[in-house]
């Protein structure tokens, strides 16, 4: 590989987005007096929000349906009866001050923006996203934030990353080409597909998620610990 540029995604790739969701339920369950947090609920939200997510990545739905939608049908399979739209408000507040590093995230930023272009790849929405990076004090190993708020389309569509290299690519003269970037992300739907298609090299940060339960892998690189992306590049390069 001869890399220029690295994308990496930020959910439970560089911020730890489940150990968040365990969080924001315990306290939301007890603020609200919703009902007692066991830790198979956060499963259960999990299994929710990922297949709104592939709807998100199908087209089928966007954004604001989500935010309609998810609690509502959360509580309605745990079998609690509260708002779902206002646990929602709580719940993207929550997560708007929550900057959890994932293990090594600073070790590996570090190593890249020695090296590379550093840009950021998420289909949040671009305020919340940005803020957290700040909050860890990660903002200053980025050279690009792509979200899909600004880009006006999600991950893994074609138009997403053809507008991420675009502004990639403004008023630079030696131009990046896909083949000299690398895509990182946990997801294989949204980092890994989209990124395979565009003719990027992709890395998948397989750490048990559930977003890649019946996916195949096809990623070019698999890693176990974010760390493991350092040797990763040290010998491939």
């Amino acid at each position: 590989m001869n890399l220029k540029a690295i994308f990496i995604d930020i959910d439970n790739t560089l911020l730890d987005f489940n150990e968040y969701v365990v969080e924001a339920m315990k306290n939301g369950f007890e603020r609200f007096n919703i009902g007692k947090f066991e830790p198979y609920m956060a499963d259960c939200f999990h299994d929710v929000n990922n297949n709104l997510w592939r709807q998100i990545e199908d087209g089928k739905i966007d954004f604001l349906t989500l935010r309609k939608i998810r609690w509502n049908k959360v509580f309605e399979i745990l079998g609690y009866s509260y708002d779902g739209e206002s646990f929602e408000r709580y719940f993207r507040s929550f997560l708007r001050e929550s900057a959890i590093p994932i293990e090594g995230a600073y070790e590996v930023l570090s190593y890249l923006k020695s090296k590379y272009i550093v840009c950021l790849a998420s289909n949040g929405p671009t305020d919340q996203q940005t803020h957290r990076i700040e909050l860890a004090s990660m903002s200053r190993y980025i050279d690009y934030y792509f979200t899909s708020e600004y880009i006006g389309v999600s991950k893994p569509k074609r138009e997403y990353f053809e507008k991420c290299f675009e502004l990639l690519n403004e008023n630079r003269s030696d131009i990046i080409k896909p083949n000299e970037c690398l895509m990182i992300g946990d997801s294989l739907s949204s980092d890994i597909y989209g990124a395979l298609e565009y003719g990027m090299y992709t890395c998948l940060y397989e750490r048990g998620s559930m977003l890649n339960h019946g996916y195949l892998n096809n990623a070019h690189y698999t890693v176990e610990k974010l760390t493991d992306i350092i040797k990763l590049l040290e010998e491939e390069l």
